[in-house]
């Protein structure tokens, strides 16, 4: 095997909540009277894509705008997409545990590194510019609005591999969403899932592994095929 594939939005990072501040901005922004509390956010979250999640909610409920149906929705998401980027670059985010580790080994050992997400690319760069210090750590980023379909299509995942130039039997999925999980196994993907906080009650069913996060990556290693299945030297091995 030759690379890791990663989702962004509660995979490397937990970042869905500050989504959810970006489009309460947004809509307040707006003079719109709507509000996403946890408990609404976390079923929106079963539609992948932001402008996808705003359309789904503004075709369920009563339009309060003057500005027409077509012009609202990526009116809205620009506005929200600059409020979470300015929350990213003021350092309100971190990665998950065990990412960043992960992430170096994988490099060291010639690992190619690959992103696969439903988000928009400048919401990708301002978090791995960010978090990672580093924008050009992975090799390729295949963002929602570059396929037709989003996960649980499985097409972000054939764009990433693509432009890899690799088999699915090359390369390991990351994933934290059950969407996520379907898109990566219809590609032909093993996957390792580590659910995040809107995603823990969901069917991870098909995964290759479920882990609650990367700190003991020993089990990712043996899942990838490393050698005699050893962890790397810094990442001890799960209990």
């Amino acid at each position: 095997m030759s690379a890791f594939i990663f989702d962004v939005d509660g995979t490397l990072s937990e970042t869905e909540e500050m989504h959810r501040a970006a489009f309460n901005a947004a809509f307040a922004e707006a003079n719109l009277p709507w509000h996403w509390d946890t408990d609404r956010y976390r079923e929106l979250l079963k539609v992948s894509g932001g402008k996808e999640r705003l359309r789904t909610f503004v075709e369920e409920g009563e339009i309060v705008s003057d500005m027409p149906f077509d012009a609202l929705i990526p009116a809205l998401h620009q506005a929200k997409t600059r409020h979470y980027v300015e929350a990213v670059a003021g350092g309100q985010t971190a990665l998950r545990p065990g990412v960043l580790d992960l992430v170096m080994e994988a490099r060291r050992r010639g690992i190619r590194l690959a992103i696969a997400t439903t988000t928009s690319r400048e919401n990708v760069d301002g978090l791995l510019a960010t978090a990672f210090g580093d924008a050009d750590l992975f090799e390729v980023i295949a963002c929602g609005d570059m396929v037709a379909e989003k996960k649980p299509a499985p097409d972000i995942y054939d764009l990433a591999l693509e432009r890899l130039g690799l088999p699915a039997e090359a390369c390991l999925a990351f994933e934290d969403s059950s969407n996520g999980l379907r898109a990566a196994k219809a590609a032909g993907l093993r996957c390792v899932v580590t659910p995040a906080r809107y995603t823990l009650d969901e069917d991870f069913t098909g995964a290759d592994l479920v882990l609650p996060d990367l700190r003991h990556a020993g089990p990712v290693w043996k899942l990838f095929g490393a050698g005699d299945g050893k962890q790397p030297p810094g990442l001890p091995l799960s209990p």
